[in-house]
């Protein structure tokens, strides 16, 4: 299910005091409850989930035009992470408003090197990893993003994962497009992967479910 974004900012992750300046686009809480040492799993079964292979045929379809409007109009792609790397492509455009073209560079020192290459599938460049939350980057045309993966403690040794999507436009074509592909998001895109990433979770192990 959603979750409102006061929600999401209540939780003491670290990812607030490296995005200060990016809006929180969307926050999810995900169908993975488990116990605290459930966190590795969490993010194994995200890097290795597929959207162009969700059982929605309006998910795949929307995910296949937005590989084909990255392709004309030179958006960046979504599919194998061509544009996400540090080298070329639109991973050299700078974060809007900065001179940075990652946030590596804000990481502070605790959290450098906590990560590797890899750990986000080939969509995200890895930013960092602590017990309980994650990171990685996304850049192109449109936008600079973010994915934060969260374990969130709800009591009695119980976890449920979080997911949260932070953003930074470039302008105004950056903002137009964001905001026309919010309600594709929101009714289809994410609804599917919710029911996709609950299944997975199934078939990886039991978890802590709470009580009915």
């Amino acid at each position: 299910m959603r979750l409102a974004n006061a929600a999401h900012e209540s939780r003491p992750w670290r990812i607030g005091e490296i995005v200060p300046d990016f809006r929180l686009e969307d926050a999810w809480a995900l169908p993975a409850w488990g116990g605290e040492e459930d966190f590795p799993r969490l993010l194994a079964l995200a890097a290795s989930l597929d959207p162009s292979e969700a059982d929605s045929r309006a998910t795949r379809f929307l995910w296949e035009l937005r590989d084909r409007l990255g392709r004309w109009f030179g958006l960046g792609r979504t599919r194998d992470g061509s544009d996400t790397g540090r080298a070329g492509g639109t991973a050299d455009l700078p974060i809007p408003g900065t001179e940075e073209t990652s946030l590596a560079e804000r990481l502070p020192e605790d959290l450098r090197g906590t990560t590797a290459a890899g750990e986000f599938g080939k969509l995200f460049t890895p930013l960092y990893r602590t017990g309980q939350e994650a990171t990685g980057e996304i850049s192109n045309r449109t936008m600079h993003g973010v994915l934060h993966l969260g374990w969130a403690e709800r009591g009695e040794g119980r976890y449920q994962g979080e997911m949260a999507i932070y953003v930074k436009s470039r302008g105004a074509f950056g903002s137009a497009y964001m905001a026309s592909i919010r309600p594709f998001r929101h009714l289809i895109v994410y609804p599917a992967l919710m029911r996709q990433f609950g299944r997975a979770w199934e078939s990886t192990g039991p978890g802590k479910r709470p009580a009915q």
